[in-house]
């Protein structure tokens, strides 16, 4: 596994009540920009209270980011936030020889989707926030300029379909 660009490691027998604030470095905010291939990443913080479960390390608070991509279509620059809500599970990986045995299907129930496994004492908080990160990133995102462009490079958009082919769908659509 690749080394997580915003290391936060939290020991399971040493959490505290208190919440745990993660705020990345500018260093960290540029190396997750390149990985997440946004143009920049101008903020990203994290604040979230830990809570054991068993064997199971509960995670809940809030992700707020500011970053930069490109538009999908014009490739100018847009400035995107984010203040999601967030829930994570930290569960121990039973089968740490899993690479050993066969993969079969498995089924997830909704309150399985947002786990993440750990080996040892220990989890990575920071790279769960990342991840979290990651995925609030539209990577279709569509400034202001995006219909010009469609419209310069004859890009028809969903729902505004012409030419011969829409015409004869259109003749089958009853009246």
């Amino acid at each position: 596994m690749t080394p997580s660009e915003m290391p936060r490691p939290v020991k399971v027998k040493a959490l505290t009540e208190e919440p745990y604030r993660i705020e990345a470095t500018a260093p960290e905010r540029a190396a997750l920009a390149e990985r997440f291939a946004v143009v920049g990443l101008g903020s990203l913080t994290a604040e979230l209270v830990l809570t054991p479960k068993g064997n199971a390390v509960e995670a809940a608070g809030t992700l707020n980011a500011r970053w930069t991509q490109s538009c999908a279509v014009s490739g100018e620059d847009l400035a995107m936030t984010a203040d999601e809500d967030l829930f994570i599970r930290f569960v121990p990986d039973l089968a740490p020889n899993a690479a050993s045995t066969p993969q079969e299907e498995i089924e997830l129930d909704a309150d399985q989707l947002d786990e993440i496994e750990y080996d040892g004492d220990s989890f990575d908080l920071g790279e769960a926030v990342a991840q979290s990160f990651g995925l609030t990133i539209d990577p279709y995102a569509a400034g202001p300029d995006a219909d010009r462009v469609r419209q310069e490079k004859g890009v028809a958009v969903e729902g505004e379909q012409d030419g011969p082919l829409a015409e004869l769908l259109a003749g089958l659509k009853p009246n």
